[in-house]
């Protein structure tokens, strides 16, 4: 029979103990341990060598200064955070310098040590970031038992990052277990974490390895409150345009030039939000000129009508409209066939084509002949800069037409679906099972964006514009608005006088005619304050420029007057 002592047990588990609490608490007491360390290092080398001081107050500058300068390279990132750095290096080295050369326990050294490093810790003890990546570190140091709970048994994790949101891990996997496995793992692992619902994102990795997973963690939801449009990110359709900020603080920001694209959500979701922000930035493109589809009789468009040239708000000017951007698209790729040309480069001169069709369904349902323009439009308009963005809830082929429009979208923008099976609807066969999880998306504006430069499912929200925010946007980018380019211009001049196909049938009037009697009609019935020209485009399906070129010339005829800047009205003796 062995008999054990337990109180000859006690010193070394109390050991043990204290080991483990000083490891655990490190980043705690790391200013304690550089105290203890400057102050023995300083006894140490004032016995050995009190001549080396001038070098070591040398290298503490040195040290300061690159941490000043390249810090950054180090992961810090803030200026704050560089020069805190510097200050505690230099701090520590002017100290063991003063200790070498003259001995630790000289006065006032010991009191400045304690003094110094008090006031040097406060900033340390207080740091979001630093206490941030203990909490993490102990998570990640938590994983095997996690993962053992969750079912997740034999993953690991191999790198953290704490950022500005929370942070975000990568992990490899056990033998067998697959992305998918971790999604469907996605709420036990918050649980298990201790997070609030929703916190938790799992993406692939960038390398493709079906053995390895990324896990986002937020501390907060960063996209809680609605973010304020801080103006347009491009002045050019050749540059990305940046839709809003993802989780991790980055820009949504997606090329459209070459490239169609949907926009899809349940009616609140955020898809008008959107179609704004899209607005905005490409009203400030000089190299762009916009045509829209608002069947609900320019309700979500109206407010843009200053900056774009054509507005349609009819199923007979919906199908006028996409008639006319097959012209353009069939003109643009003839001259660039004579001219040795494969692609159409956007200029102002030469600009590109944007058409935008808010509520896609009711255009299939209204005008289902004009079904074959925007497939004409999707299969066609790439090389020559025509591109089609389409606006819709449930993005079905029946909604979405027989043709080949959805399969044409390069770019997929998903807001929020009542249906699980709505996200494949919208970004494509498969993507819910890969953890584009559409439906969890919970307020209005928060989107998914799929394009080829995104292929992993990250969360953003869509900035906000206010009424206000688009009226002054729309006013202060009106006058930069380019017209369509003369191949485009003359081709639709050609359509416009081509012979009627039948001589013995009644002759319609040609749209020309329509546009000018509309004209004539707005001016008779306008107001005292007159009609302003936003106004005007909507009810005639005039370009600007010709717009412009009808009004003066009836101003000097006598049968118009300009009441204000950019209002005209009827004379009142014609009234």
């Amino acid at each position: 029979m062995v008999i054990i002592d337990r109180d000859d047990q006690f010193p070394d588990v109390a050991a043990v103990l204290l080991a483990r609490a000083l490891w655990r608490y490190r980043s705690e007491l790391g200013p304690v341990y550089l105290v203890a360390a400057l102050a023995v290092g300083g006894a140490v080398l004032h016995l050995a060598h009190p001549e080396w001081w001038p070098w070591l107050c040398a290298l503490a500058g040195l040290a300061a200064w690159g941490l000043a300068v390249f810090g950054e390279r180090l992961g810090l990132s803030p200026r704050i955070e560089r020069l805190y750095a510097a200050g505690v290096v230099m701090g520590a080295g002017g100290w063991l310098s003063a200790a070498t050369a003259l001995g630790p326990t000289v006065p006032p050294l010991p009191v400045m040590l304690v003094g110094g490093a008090i006031a040097l810790a406060a900033p340390w003890w207080a740091h979001r970031r630093r206490r941030a990546r203990v909490r993490v570190d102990r998570q990640i140091a938590a994983w095997p038992e996690i993962a053992r709970d969750v079912g997740l048994a034999g993953s690991r994790a191999q790198s953290a990052v704490v950022d500005v949101w929370g942070w975000r891990a990568r992990f490899a996997l056990a033998r067998g277990q697959t992305i998918q496995d971790v999604i469907a793992k996605v709420p036990a692992i918050e649980s298990a974490l201790g997070t609030f619902r929703g916190a938790v994102r799992v993406a692939p990795t960038r390398d493709g390895k079906a053995n390895r997973f990324e896990l986002r963690v937020l501390d907060r939801d960063p996209h809680a409150d609605a973010i304020p449009w801080p103006g347009p990110s491009v002045s050019s359709i050749t540059e990305p345009i940046d839709l809003g900020p993802f989780e991790d603080a980055t820009g949504a920001r997606v090329l459209l030039l070459r490239r169609h694209g949907l926009f899809g959500g349940v009616a609140g979701s955020g898809k008008s939000g959107g179609i704004n922000v899209l607005m905005g930035n490409l009203s400030a493109c000089r190299d762009v000129v916009i045509w829209a589809v608002d069947l609900k009789r320019g309700m979500e468009l109206q407010p843009w009508a200053s900056c774009i040239d054509r507005l349609a708000t009819t199923p007979e000017q919906a199908r006028a409209m996409l008639r006319d951007a097959v012209t353009v698209l069939e003109a643009r790729a003839e001259w660039l066939t004579a001219n040795g040309s494969r692609v159409w480069d956007p200029t102002p001169e030469h600009p590109a084509l944007v058409i935008i069709v808010d509520e896609y369904a009711e255009l299939a349902d209204d005008a289902p002949d004009a079904a074959s323009d925007t497939d004409s439009i999707a299969r066609r308009g790439r090389a020559v800069a025509v591109t089609l963005i389409a606006a819709t809830q449930r993005p079905t082929q029946k909604a979405m037409g027989k043709g080949a429009v959805r399969s044409q979208m390069d770019v997929r923008v998903s807001f929020r679906v009542r249906e699980r099976k709505d996200a494949d609807l919208i970004l494509g066969q498969g993507m819910l099972s890969a953890g584009w999880h559409a439906h969890t998306l919970n307020a209005p504006g928060k989107f998914l964006l799929s394009a080829p430069e995104h292929d992993t499912p990250r969360r953003g929200r869509a900035y906000l514009l206010t009424d206000a925010t688009v009226a002054e946007t729309a006013e202060r980018h009106a006058s930069i608005r380019p017209t369509l380019d003369e191949v485009s211009l003359r081709a639709l001049d050609e359509a416009l006088m081509a012979p009627v196909s039948e001589p013995s049938a009644l002759i319609a009037p040609s749209r020309e005619d329509r546009a000018e009697s509309a004209l004539r009609e707005a001016l008779d019935g306008a107001p005292e304050e007159g009609l302003p020209i936003a106004h005007l485009l909507m009810l005639t399906q005039l370009s600007r420029p010709t717009l412009y070129r009808r009004l003066a010339e009836l101003v000097k005829a006598g049968h118009a007057v300009q009441v204000g800047r950019g209002r005209y009205k009827a004379p009142d003796h014609t009234r």
